[in-house]
């Protein structure tokens, strides 16, 4: 992030406006509406700006700025139309340690106005960084046709609420559980009609017949391969409402970025030999953290019951008594061969796709070849990029062409990916030269070929020339 996202309690402070024309003047229409006392300084104010603080304590300097007018500021706006001038105050406040926006030149000071949707106390606002403030309005626009204004009712609502509830539970957790069902429920409908007396009742209702939550869930959540646009409503929705966050390596931080940011996050990645926690760790984890009435999210790279070991997990769960939802992801082959421009399967070149593990549990490459060799057939294997000399051995001397395509994808589906492409018997040595790391995908077949003219990222390159 460029700025860290903050809401200022003004209300009752002063704060210093540089600028008297309209410009000046919806700012100051923001800082009132915030409760904020105002100093305007400009050579000119106008009469729009003098009636609308008219009959209030507000301080209106016609004159040129100087750093007088800094004194007891809490936050300046530099909002005139001379450049010179707004680089000036900005400079004086932040040798003052002010907070100070300057309208149209977001380098020049140290914080920027976002646009905002607000449903008091509801207040949503969001920001470009000053790079692009017509389409923050446009977002704006989106946003307002989607939050109701009763969601200010309802909020306050819950406001006067929160002690009551407080006092009934005495965990964060049952306290959160609580709000999430009202807050989804009938109550939250009744508040956003406006009838709140019906939707107190409710809530007082819900609290009288909701007891102590003694055991939590686990949600196995598919994460996708890289690219957080990937995944699922299902599977976002439980990425924020989880309370810890158990995730693997092979999870992007995107896809991360994405789950409650107060939650608690433990890493339990695997490398080939080396695991951050044996997997028989991470299931009795789940189990432990689950009967401490926590929602565990327990979040794996790409779909957690392809290669994921997730079916080792639930049956710990199940055999614990521990309720669990498993949400699918797009699986690496299908994300990863997707962004590449390689169909796995295709009618002229392959009619079946078949997805094998890199290596077995004991580490060995002891595969069924024989069943590999089909030219109308497409390869995928995960984890396999260290065995690679191996694999392309073992397929050549069982019978499969040395001039077999390949293609190597290493983190696909990412802003990073690179995709290499050669043959059984070419591949290695591409490898040894790009310094190829993990994670990567290998696909295996004719399909491969297509990568050049299918390739999703060519394409958009060319649809933005």
């Amino acid at each position: 992030m460029d700025y860290l996202p903050l809401f200022l309690q003004v209300r009752n402070q002063r704060c210093l406006v540089v600028g008297g024309g309209d410009i000046a003047l919806r700012k100051i229409r923001l800082l009132k509406a915030s409760g904020a006392s105002v100093r305007v300084v400009a050579r000119e104010i106008s009469s729009d700006i003098r009636e609308f603080l008219a009959d209030t304590d507000d301080q209106l300097l016609e004159k040129r700025f100087d750093d007088l007018d800094l004194n007891d500021i809490c936050l300046v706006i530099a909002a005139t139309d001379d450049e010179s001038v707004n680089r000036k105050v900005a400079m004086l406040a932040q040798q003052r340690q002010l907070f100070v926006n300057v309208v149209d030149d977001a380098d020049a000071g140290n914080a920027v106005m976002p646009a905002i949707v607000d449903r008091s106390p509801v207040v949503v606002a969001f920001s470009t960084g000053g790079k692009a403030p017509v389409l923050a309005r446009l977002l704006r626009q989106k946003l307002e046709t989607l939050l109701p204004q009763g969601y200010g009712r309802l909020a306050a609502l819950a406001g006067e609420c929160r002690d009551m509830v407080k006092a009934r539970f005495s965990q964060i957790n049952d306290r959160r559980y609580f709000w999430e069902k009202v807050l989804a429920g009938p109550a939250a409908e009744k508040a956003l009609m406006g009838d709140l007396q019906g939707a107190r009742s409710l809530i007082e209702q819900t609290l009288e017949n909701t007891s102590e939550q003694k055991t939590g869930e686990v949600y196995l959540v598919g994460g996708g391969p890289g690219d957080p646009d990937l995944l699922t409503f299902k599977a976002l929705r439980l990425m924020q409402q989880a309370d810890v966050v158990l995730h693997d390596r092979l999870v992007s931080e995107d896809v991360l970025a994405l789950c409650r940011r107060d939650a608690d996050y433990i890493y339990v990645g695997k490398k080939r030999d080396r695991h951050a926690r044996p997997q028989e760790e991470i299931n009795a984890l789940l189990v432990e953290l689950a009967k401490e009435g926590k929602r565990v999210l327990r979040l794996k790279g790409g779909d957690p019951f392809i290669f994921g070991r997730g079916g080792e997990e639930i049956e710990t769960l199940a055999s614990e008594g521990i309720p669990f939802q498993v949400v699918p992801g797009i699986t690496a082959a299908s994300g990863c061969a997707s962004y590449a421009g390689i169909p796995l399967t295709h009618r002229d070149h392959a009619q079946s796709v078949r997805f094998v593990t890199g290596h077995l549990k004991d580490g060995s490459y002891a595969l069924n070849w024989n069943e590999m060799l089909d030219p109308g057939q497409t390869l995928v294997f995960y984890m396999g990029l260290l065995g690679l000399p191996r694999i392309c051995q073992e397929l050549m001397d069982h019978g499969r062409a040395a001039q077999t395509p390949i293609a190597l994808i290493q983190q696909g589906t990412t802003r990073n990916q690179r995709v290499f492409t050669g043959t059984l018997a070419t591949i290695n040595k591409i490898i040894e030269s790009e310094k190829v790391k993990a994670p990567t995908l290998i696909i295996v077949g004719s399909v491969v070929t297509l990568h050049e003219t299918l390739s999703w990222y060519k394409n958009e390159k060319l649809l933005e020339q």
